[in-house]
């Protein structure tokens, strides 16, 4: 099979470089236009100082044999010096404010691009997206460049911005050249120049595209870095001995990840690197033949030799690494190009569940006399799921399957089932972070997809099975619960603190609820495990407050024991008598209390009623309640008989 010829290898190559920079250049307006026009200025000023230079140390060499047999000669030569001192000094004092300028439009494009990745992130990506493994690839690399780990895509503007320097010396020293030799010269050294600065783009640009494939790769060793010079398994990495087995896992994973990426690295640029030397001598020979024949027959000044001589040098050295802008540019934008490619799937992937169970249904049966729609109030008639059926990924196996349920308004369900029964991907539908792959959820009648995903949310109070622990203030802790609100709101706070069963916390913090919940601040206060989950409360307590209407559990209490879970759910209940709550629970013993229960099984309803009447009934509640009661309780209550 015939390869296809370098023509047509070459031209998507240079399609894309060219297609980069355009990107690139549209991210210069978010610089602002006075900051950008003043970079822009200085640097030009910068790239012509050193031609400046040029010109006058020549000039300075040319008067130098006159000075004294000329009147007036050491007048020429003392004003040449200056001339020559002065765009020399002028340069240095520029250099700076070139570097604070750039660093300013940098930090300006990042905290735009920042504001832009959080929200893409945490609002606008479905759950289902972040999930899967090429997404957290594009994450982790669009990420890491904010984490410093990479250049930004900032830093790509702030280089891009010097490398105006840059090119303005090139075409300085091309137009130096063409005047003091021949237009035939000037074009020969720009020639060249742009040769060997294409080459070395490429060679860098292909190895940025080899390392930007190995973005798994980094992403476990950062895992592993992360694990192991961390708090959080440090006390599980002493006591099981785990140091040894860290310090090899990441040698063999560093060595997985850059034996390829060195093996890769010679094999792009060792070539070029020849070719590129080539053409650069071949130039850089030709120029100077262009100067040697004038030169030799006298037809050249001394002031023209030397201006030619120092500007010929300037365009061989574009084949060099630029500090200040080649890996700024091309790793700047390779994050860039992570971050817009997540941004462009989040967007492509928003609509796609919503297309799979058809479009809004806006209608249902009629809401009941004073019924309060969703748009409203809390549901008066409560929320149904009707026929649901979930799928993770559209030919993978139906979590729920034809789900029928009815969350009743103003009372507390429980739904209860073993591992893998779905009550977590129940949760999931409920607070619309996944939809249904067929069937819909509606509350009082109206299908939930006619309101947005983040309106339908703010109607919620959840607290999942892995609740968040914030790093921050008792008040924040709680007030995130309704972030949406506005200014906090200090009687829904202490509502929320005292129903959460938190006034006993509080009163003995040091600094009252502005302590900081972490040891690692001063002043602060680390929790236990059951303090923080009345921490999680308190905040789904607080969304209650603030005009949150239903209160969901998933499983928070996972890792106490059975009578402390009991006793929390009996104190949520309590709490909650009124309101409309769901509680998810794989132990059967802790939700008798509950008005409504629900044995979710295959994706199923298997059963639903109240703890008597499942235990009467004999089927799969009772005997799931009667094996736990054994296994938690020794024997098993009168009622479960």
């Amino acid at each position: 099979m015939s390869s296809s010829p370098p023509a047509s290898r070459a031209v998507p190559f240079v399609r894309a470089r060219v297609g980069r920079w355009l990107v690139l250049l549209r991210l210069l307006p978010r610089v602002g236009g006075g900051l950008l026009s003043a970079a822009v200025v200085l640097n030009v000023l910068i790239g012509l100082l050193p031609l400046a230079f040029i010109v006058w140390m020549s000039v300075l060499l040319d008067r130098l044999p006159d000075a004294q047999a000329v009147s007036g000669g050491t007048a020429g030569v003392l004003a040449a010096l200056f001339l020559a001192l002065g765009a020399f000094v002028l340069q240095q004092l520029l250099a700076p404010l070139q570097a604070v300028l750039g660093e300013v439009a940098t930090r300006k494009v990042d905290g735009q691009c920042v504001t832009g990745l959080m929200d893409t992130a945490l609002r606008r990506s479905p759950v289902s997206m972040l999930e899967r493994e090429e997404t957290l690839d594009l994450l982790s690399d669009a990420r890491g460049a904010f984490d410093r780990l990479l250049p930004t895509p900032g830093d790509a503007v702030g280089g891009a911005i010097a490398l105006i320097a840059r090119y303005t010396q090139l075409l300085g020293a091309v137009v130096l050249v063409g005047v003091t030799l021949s237009p035939w010269a000037g074009i020969l050294t720009g020639a060249t120049a742009l040769v060997l600065r294409f080459g070395q783009r490429g060679s860098l640009g292909r190895f940025s595209e080899l390392y930007q494939d190995m973005a798994g790769q980094r992403r476990r060793i950062a895992y592993m870095l992360r694990t192991a010079g961390g708090t959080d398994a440090a006390k599980e990495i002493r006591v099981l001995g785990l140091a040894d087995w860290f310090r090899t896992r990441h040698h063999q994973d560093m060595r997985d990840y850059l034996d390829p990426l060195w093996a890769g690295r010679r094999r792009i640029l060792m070539g070029p690197f020849v070719v590129l030397a080539l053409v650069g001598l071949a130039g850089g020979t030709g120029v100077l033949l262009l100067l040697a024949g004038p030169a030799a027959r006298g037809e050249l000044s001394l002031l023209t030799m030397a201006v030619a001589l120092q500007a010929v040098l300037i365009p061989m050295r574009f084949g060099v690494y630029f500090p200040e802008c080649d890996v700024q540019t091309l790793y700047g934008m390779q994050s860039y190009d992570s971050l817009t490619a997540f941004t462009r799937r989040a967007a492509e992937e928003a609509a796609i569940p919503r297309a799979a169970s058809g479009p809004p249904v806006a209608s249902g049966p009629p809401a009941a006399a004073g019924a309060t729609a969703p748009a409203g109030g809390p549901p008066a008639r409560g929320i149904r799921f009707e026929d649901v059926v979930f799928r993770y990924t559209p030919d993978g196996p139906a979590v729920l399957d034809h789900l029928d349920l009815e969350i009743e308004a103003g009372r507390s369900t429980a739904v209860v089932g073993l591992n893998g029964a779905g009550k977590t991907t129940l949760v999931k539908l409920l607070t619309r972070l996944h939809e249904p792959s067929s069937g819909r959820i509606t509350a009082d009648g109206t299908d939930v997809r006619n309101l947005s995903d983040s309106e339908w949310q703010r109607r919620l109070a959840v607290i999942f099975q892995k609740f968040n622990q914030y790093e921050l203030s008792l008040r924040d802790n709680v007030v995130l619960g309704a972030p949406g609100g506005g200014t906090p709101d200090p009687r829904a706070f202490d509502a929320a603190v005292a129903r959460a069963g938190l006034d006993d916390i509080l009163a003995r913090l040091p600094e009252g609820p502005d302590t900081v919940l972490s040891r690692q601040y001063e002043g602060g206060v680390d929790l236990s495990g059951g303090q923080w989950q009345r921490v999680a409360l308190a905040r789904a307590f607080y969304a209650a407050e603030r005009g949150s209407h239903l209160l969901v559990l998933d499983e928070p209490t996972a890792q106490l024991d059975v009578r402390a879970e009991v006793e929390f759910f009996d104190r949520f209940l309590t709490m909650t008598k009124g309101l409309t709550s769901v509680v998810i629970s794989h132990r059967f013993s802790t939700v008798r209390r509950a008005d409504r229960i629900v044995v979710l099984e295959h994706g199923k309803v298997a059963e639903q009623g109240t703890h008597e009447e499942l235990t009467a009934l004999g089927g799969r509640y009772a005997e799931l309640f009667r094996l736990q009661a054994q296994r938690f309780a020794g024997p098993v209550p009168e009622e479960a008989r």
